[in-house]
């Protein structure tokens, strides 16, 4: 009789290299947007958060990413994000009495969500500093990263971009849509977030993670 093996789950270390690697391939595909449309169409830059307000759910993986993001920023950066993250999940708790800690968009259903995410369509995104830039902006979150440009994803159909300030820029919005697996990619970052949740992360929000127990670095 043939001996089973069984499949080592890889460590830590090497399954979160593993899932900024699969985050990277987001980042190739939006590098590869930016120049096919030529220089200077795609108006995205460094201070620009006109995508960064709003709340919207992030993966349990993508919670332990940007846990870790926080906590390699020097102790005062770190303190303000934390404040600025406990500022929103007080209005989450004013919005939605009974809502709390650990903060899981599942715990709510779709409607409540939504309604929520509606009422705090203006708020900024805790990351931001004072100068709009992400704080954390090697661990954002993969959402952040598909932000900017319109998907041809295949079999999965076009995601749209969701820029806001698309309409002032005529021919930014008329872009086609670049193709990428996405597919392909959710099948593996469900397996990055079936991990984190035997580590305790859930769904959650921007400013939830940041309120979660700290992530410590690694590498």
């Amino acid at each position: 009789m043939a001996k089973r093996t069984t499949k080592k789950t890889p460590p830590l270390e090497e399954l979160r290299a593993i899932y900024r690697a699969l985050l990277e391939t987001l980042d190739a595909w939006f590098g590869r947007g930016v120049a096919e449309a030529g220089p200077g169409v795609v108006p995205c830059r460094a201070s620009c958060s006109a995508c960064c307000h709003g709340v919207f759910d992030i993966s349990p993986a993508d919670a332990q990413l940007v846990g870790e993001g926080l906590s390699r920023l020097p102790p005062d950066q770190a303190a303000a994000l934390r404040g600025r993250a406990a500022e929103q999940l007080a209005q989450y708790g004013r919005l939605r009495p009974g809502w709390g800690a650990p903060w899981d968009v599942d715990a709510l259903t779709e409607p409540v969500f939504d309604a929520l995410t509606e009422q705090l369509a203006t708020a900024p995104c805790p990351a931001l500093d004072a100068e709009g830039r992400c704080s954390i902006y090697a661990h954002r979150p993969a959402t952040c990263r598909m932000t900017g440009l319109s998907m041809d994803a295949g079999p999965a159909g076009r995601l749209d971009n969701e820029c806001p300030i698309q309409f002032d820029f005529p021919e930014y919005e008329a872009l086609p849509p670049v193709p990428f697996d996405l597919i392909g990619f959710e099948r593996e970052a469900a397996r990055h977030d079936a991990v984190a949740v035997t580590q305790g992360a859930v769904t959650t929000t921007v400013a939830g993670a940041l309120q979660a127990r700290p992530v410590p670095p690694i590498g």
